[in-house]
């Protein structure tokens, strides 16, 4: 994109403002993954133990400082993702023995809106330790509760409360759909 997303005006509020308050509508606890310098006047940060190692590299830093059992995931460029989806999310993975709960919507796993348990650290060390950074490798039925594309559509949400802030071109066609 050129720029820092989390720092995009988004309806009248710098993103990462929005991604907060979506977090905190579900969470109890927040932290932002990240460089200190640029993130620490938003929140308490985890700092990537494996740097540049994309979103395994993030959600293991989560992990590593978390101290509760469930932990939420969510991208900071993701403004549309609906609060009440979240609960849902939440639940599902409260009442299942999966250590992942992840929306499959669109061809593709939403590993940056999912719900890990703290025993996933161990299994993203390991991979992350072998330099292995695919995510969704590590997404194995025997952990893995899976929101597919029927039960999301019978939720009723549009599969678009997952597009990503990518390219400009994206963030200039979500400032003008609300999605």
């Amino acid at each position: 994109m050129g720029t820092e997303k989390a720092f995009l005006d988004f309806e009248g509020h710098l993103l990462i403002d929005h991604m907060i308050g979506i977090a905190k509508s579900v969470a109890e606890q927040m932290r932002i993954v990240g460089p200190k310098a640029k993130f620490s006047a938003f929140g308490q940060i985890a700092t990537d133990i494996y740097t540049e190692r994309g979103p395994l590299g993030g959600i293991h830093a989560a992990l590593e400082i978390s101290r509760t059992e469930f932990n939420l995931m969510l991208a900071v460029d993701m403004p549309f993702i609906e609060p009440k989806f979240l609960t849902y999310l939440l639940k599902q993975a409260q009442h299942s023995e999966a250590l992942v709960t992840v929306p499959h919507v669109g061809g593709g796993y939403q590993p940056l809106c999912a719900c890990y348990r703290k025993e996933f650290e161990a299994i993203a060390e390991q991979a992350l330790a072998a330099g292995r950074n695919k995510i969704d490798a590590l997404f194995t039925p025997e952990i893995t509760r899976v929101i597919d594309e029927a039960e999301f559509a019978k939720l009723g949400f549009p599969a678009s409360v997952f597009q990503n802030l990518n390219t400009k071109e994206d963030y200039e066609q979500a400032k003008g759909s609300g999605a």
